[in-house]
């Protein structure tokens, strides 16, 4: 009888809950509208991908080798050819412009010294202000110049010899993204992000609301045991987060094609599990603030150093050991491998069980804080 008064007590607060989200015109578009379009837009937006690099062009040799090395960089998709002079200072300033990213420089005798000594010289000057897109450009330029020396190698060495002899035919194959597609990449990341504001952000501001407004107070007198009473506010939005990872999913499978490798079952599991871990943070950030201006200047600080050191758009592997160690208490870093194991690799429960336990473990001391911390008037 006992464990049915508890249920129904449970029951109620959900009814309640549901009905004042739904109630409140400022949460909706938070929960349904601002997920969508961000998904939309940051897939597009976040990605280190280079797809239009200008370039300047300095040749004074104007010889048949240094046209056809300016020609293999016009005939690559990644390159805009945005001026040409031969004053190295004019260059200069379409970089101080930011009108260039990268100055090659081809100098006179270019031809010459390759046909009579065998090597020559190019210089790149790459605009270095993003270290990250610089050594994408200087990695993409590179490219081309040694694919440009190969094919001179081939039309200028007379090798007798070797005539008879097939060439080495390498291929490349890349695993678990064949084409290098940025945005399936990415999405997982973004997903991860867009579900923890919604679980996180929004239990913190639910509470804390219900303070300001002081219907917290009228709950607090009632019968409602502690427990009951942090089920009935975290459920509505574990569910509400489920549901944006499924619609999100969606989006991603149906816009951009990302593979749905591993099993869905397994992901919405290790989800819920995450989900206690940033409800239970949630739940304590609201425990600790008095008002939502406070909640989301402290949501905020957690948020941004989590999102950086989450492995978003860099490995976690290349950062500082000390910052991978501070890593641990950061949920996160757990769900963004995770969510791109199972998706694009197809990893199963013992692939995650590390990340899995961990999170169990993390979202159990938080939760009992949390509920510790709660004050309750009985």
């Amino acid at each position: 009888m006992k464990k049915l008064i508890k249920v129904k007590k449970i029951k109620y607060i959900l009814q309640k809950e549901f009905t004042q989200i739904f109630r409140n015109r400022t949460m909706l578009p938070m929960i349904f509208g601002v997920p969508i379009i961000q998904l939309v837009i940051l897939v597009h937006a976040a990605t280190l991908e280079m797809k239009s690099i200008d370039m300047y062009i300095i040749d004074k040799d104007l010889s048949t080798m240094s046209h056809k090395l300016i020609s293999k960089f016009a005939g690559s998709p990644f390159y805009n050819i945005n001026g040409a002079s031969f004053s190295l200072n004019e260059a200069l300033e379409t970089i101080e412009k930011n009108k260039t990213d990268v100055i090659i420089q081809i100098p006179y005798g270019f031809e010459r010294d390759l046909i009579r000594e065998n090597e020559t010289n190019v210089q790149l000057l790459i605009d270095g202000i993003n270290g990250t897109a610089a050594s994408l450009i200087n990695a993409y330029s590179s490219s081309v110049i040694s694919d440009f020396n190969r094919n001179i190698i081939v039309d200028l060495t007379q090798m007798p010899s070797l005539k008879n002899l097939e060439p080495i035919n390498v291929e490349t194959m890349y695993w678990y993204n064949q084409e290098l597609n940025y945005k399936i990449y990415m999405l997982p990341g973004i997903l991860v992000i867009l579900v923890t504001l919604i679980s996180m952000f929004l239990t913190a501001m639910n509470i804390v609301r219900e303070k300001e407004i002081g219907t917290i107070e009228q709950l607090n007198v009632t019968p409602i045991k502690k427990f009951e009473f942090i089920v009935g506010k975290l459920v509505p939005f574990m569910i509400i987060a489920l549901f944006e990872l499924a619609f999100g999913l969606a989006i991603g499978k149906i816009f951009f094609h990302i593979p749905i490798v591993g099993s869905l079952w397994l992901l919405f599991g290790f989800t819920i599990v995450y989900l206690l871990v940033v409800l239970g943070i949630g739940l304590f950030i609201s425990t600790i603030s008095s008002t939502q201006q406070q909640v989301m200047f402290i949501a905020f600080f957690f948020m941004l150093v989590f999102i950086l050191m989450s492995g978003i758009f860099t490995a976690t592997e290349s950062m500082p050991l000390w910052a991978q160690k501070v890593n641990i208490i950061n949920p996160f870093y757990y769900f963004m491998r995770v969510i791109r194991m199972i998706l694009l690799k197809g990893s199963g429960f013992w692939d995650i069980s590390y990340e899995f336990f961990s999170l169990l473990i993390y979202g159990t001391i938080m939760l009992s804080l949390a509920v510790w911390r709660y004050r309750k008037v009985s």
